[in-house]
Parts: C-alpha cells; sequence; structure tokens
C-alpha cells in the first residue's frame, strides 16, 4: 500500500510540474500535457481537495505504516504547495486585464463609459459556483436552442441565443465562434461563461455551428461565419439584438475566424451570393486564436499544427499556394480600418504559442487606427475560459468592461447623430 501511495503522490508531482511547464515542441505529448495542464491549472483548489481526502484514505488503510507511504506524504504536501501558487497565479488576471485595458483604452477608459452601463462588480468570487462549476447555468440567463441560419453542402447550420430572462430589445449583441482545430467542437460546448455573463449583462450572444473539415475546405468555415453576421443583421432584432452593434469572439481556431472576419468585411471572396450585405463588426474578441499560417516568424515549435492545415483544412501545401495561405492569416490581413480588438492568451498555452499573438497585437498597432488591447494572462493554458474558474472569472470580468467602453462610444456616436437630425 505504501508504495502504491507512492506512485500516485509522485504522479501528483508530475501533473502540477506540467501546469507551470507545458510540454512545448515533443508533439507525440503535446496534447497529452494540453490536457493536464489546463484542468490541474483552472481546477486546482478542487484537486487539492481531493488529494485531502484521499491522504485520509491513505492513512486509515496503513499506508505511512513504511518509508514509501512517508515520502509519498511529503509528496502530496509539496503537491499542495504547487496547487497553491498555481491559484496563486490564476488570481493575477485581473491585474493583467486591467493593465491591458489601460494601455489599450487609455487610463481614464472607465470614464467613458456611459452611466447606464457602469456595473459595481460583486466584492471577490463566487465561490460556490467556481466550486461547481458545472453545469454552466445562470438564473437570469435563457438559452434558446438550434435556430437554424443557413444551409450549406447538405448541412443545416445552427446558433444558439442567449438572453436575459427579462427579453430585452436593442440590445448590444454578441457573435461567438467555437474552436476545434477546424475539425471538432460545436456551439454548445465552448463560450459559454463569455456569453452566459454577457447576457446577464444585458447583452444578446449568438453561438454559432458552421462547417468542419475535412468536408469543409478554408474558406467554408469564414463564409459561414460571415452568413452568421449577415442572420444577425436581418433577423437578431426579433431576439432583442441591436444588430447595428454587433461584436464577433472565438477562442483557438475560433479566434482565427473572428479576426479573420473582423478584418475582411466586405470582401467579396468570402461573401458568395451575399457580396453586399454589410459583414462589419464593430470589435473583435480573440482568446488564443492562430493569426499567422505563415508561421512567417518561426513561432510554431512543430510542424502539427502545418501539417493539419495543409492535409485537412487548407488542403494544399504552404510552399505550393502561399496566395491562399496569407489570405487565410490575420497577420497579412490588418489594415488602417480594423475595428478594435481585445487579445486575450495564456503564457502557458503550448498549443498555440503565446509569441504569435504578442506580434499580431504589435502588428494591429502598427497598422490600425483603432485601439488594441492585449491581455497575456499569467499561467493560463489553451481554452482556459470553457467553464468556469477564478482565471476564467477575472477575465470575463474585463471583457464586460471592455464591451461596455464599445457600446458606449456607439451610444455617442447614435446621439450625435440624432443631434444633427
Amino acid at each position: 500500500m505504501p508504495w502504491i501511495f507512492l506512485v500516485i503522490s509522485l504522479v501528483g508531482i508530475v501533473l502540477v510540474l506540467n501546469a507551470f511547464r507545458p510540454v512545448l515542441a515533443r508533439r507525440r505529448v503535446l496534447l497529452a500535457s494540453f490536457f493536464a495542464g489546463w484542468l490541474t491549472s483552472e481546477l486546482a483548489l478542487q484537486i487539492g481537495a481531493v488529494q485531502g481526502l484521499f491522504l485520509l484514505g491513505w492513512i486509515a488503510v496503513g499506508a505511512l505504516a513504511a518509508w514509501p507511504g512517508w515520502v509519498a506524504l511529503g509528496a502530496t504536501l509539496g503537491s499542495w504547495v504547487g496547487l497553491g501558487l498555481l491559484h496563486r497565479r490564476a488570481l493575477g488576471a485581473q491585474g493583467a486585464v486591467e493593465t491591458a485595458l489601460g494601455e489599450g483604452l487609455g487610463l481614464d477608459y472607465e470614464e467613458e463609459i456611459h452611466p447606464s452601463l457602469v456595473r459595481k462588480e460583486p466584492e471577490g468570487l463566487d465561490w460556490r459556483r467556481l466550486a461547481m462549476p458545472f453545469p454552466i447555468r445562470h438564473p437570469e440567463v435563457e438559452v434558446v436552442r438550434h435556430v437554424r441560419y443557413h444551409s450549406a453542402d447538405g448541412i443545416e447550420l445552427h446558433l444558439d441565443v442567449w438572453r436575459h430572462r427579462r427579453r430585452p430589445s436593442g440590445c448590444p449583441t454578441l457573435l461567438y465562434i467555437h474552436g476545434g482545430g477546424w475539425m471538432i467542437g460545436d456551439k454548445e460546448h465552448q463560450g459559454l461563461p463569455l456569453m452566459q455573463y454577457l447576457a446577464a449583462r444585458g447583452w444578446v450572444c449568438f453561438g454559432i455551428d458552421y462547417r468542419l473539415s475535412p468536408r469543409a475546405t478554408f474558406p467554408d468555415h469564414l463564409v459561414d461565419v460571415k452568413r452568421a453576421i449577415r442572420w444577425v443583421r436581418e433577423e437578431g432584432a426579433q431576439y432583442g439584438a441591436d444588430p447595428a452593434f454587433l461584436v464577433v469572439a472565438g477562442g483557438s481556431a475560433g479566434g482565427h475566424l473572428a479576426a479573420l472576419a473582423a478584418l475582411t468585411a466586405g470582401d467579396t471572396l468570402y461573401q458568395p451570393g451575399f457580396e453586399t450585405v454589410d459583414t462589419s463588426v464593430a470589435g473583435c474578441i480573440g482568446f488564443y486564436g492562430v493569426y499567422d499560417f505563415m508561421d512567417r516568424y518561426g513561432h510554431w515549435p512543430s510542424d502539427g499544427l502545418q501539417r493539419l492545415l495543409e492535409r485537412y483544412v487548407m488542403k494544399s501545401r504552404r510552399d505550393e499556394d502561399p496566395l491562399a495561405w496569407e489570405r487565410a492569416s490575420p497577420m497579412s490581413r490588418v489594415h488602417a480600418e480594423a475595428p478594435p480588438f481585445f487579445l486575450v492568451h495564456g503564457d502557458c498555452d503550448n498549443l498555440v504559442p503565446v509569441a504569435e499573438a504578442r506580434r499580431f497585437a504589435e502588428t494591429l498597432r502598427t497598422s490600425s487606427q483603432a485601439p488594441v488591447v492585449y491581455a497575456e494572462i499569467p499561467g493560463g493554458h489553451h481554452a482556459f475560459e470553457v467553464f468556469p474558474s477564478p482565471r476564467s472569472e477575472l477575465v470575463l470580468r474585463g471583457i464586460g468592461r471592455f464591451g461596455d467602453w464599445l457600446y458606449s462610444r456607439y451610444l455617442a456616436r447614435q446621439a450625435v447623430r440624432s443631434a444633427s437630425g
């Protein structure tokens, strides 16, 4: 029994160390390192509590009767220290986001928020909700499921509508695009904390599905996103949305598509059959997105992502069709009229390098006339905000303030137009 206790305790130490320093370059263990680091980092307190219960069990069955049991006890205590440090890093998200907002929007940005949108955030975190993050729901939010917005290649495309139970009208609007490597994922399992949080604050949010590879070939994915934007423009008001104020957001592959949609408004190449439709957006929120298919700065630690894109998504070799790959890269599509961006990326992301997000933010700041907010989240792994956690909660509060700031600018412009007749 002491030896079993020791082995399990050492596994716990390895998981904590991996959360601090995930594997970057070894493609065969990359995904395993990601999953282990992501869950350990976001569920640090829960894992510590479970370890405590198991420790009591090990002691009860005599695991401390021999020296391996005492070594295991020391390893468990060391694991608790590491989990505590992981939790402390998670709380650092608040400072990182607030610093990013001040740098991107100005230190006095909160003074520009319309008085009707100013909300006092609760003191501290909702620990009851964070202790039991599933199921993801909010008492003030309702969801309208599976609304059809288009049919393409025999596939029915649907979206979910997240809105306040009071069902207000003329609300700021968000369209969320899920990730999954352009091949997997759906609207029902990603972006839920974000849409729930904003809907509780009076937004109307649309989470969309889109065609997936390998059946779909880029730009099919982006065309579907733009079709969803078109649908929101035409039909969103019946669900309480203000179609004139639409922010697009997404994570990972969805972050790539969100950024590309924001940067290619009106590009007829991606709007077949609806070339004249206004697909512009008021802003873009990108979580740990892929922004440079060309990997022009050599940020990708292995060739895994390039091979996935060549074989399943682009279905062409990058060196044989560089123009198509350039067009698919948000890094190549940056221009002066880009909308405001809020980019969020964890500094422990081992699937999409944080250096790529840094470079994309720099490129936007160099070329775009609009504000760019870049928040690098300490200890954040890929997909860190998929379910409620201390880190995701603090980041979402910053996203809420960014959204209020954006919407306040929109309301100010509307007031000027009304005053001028």
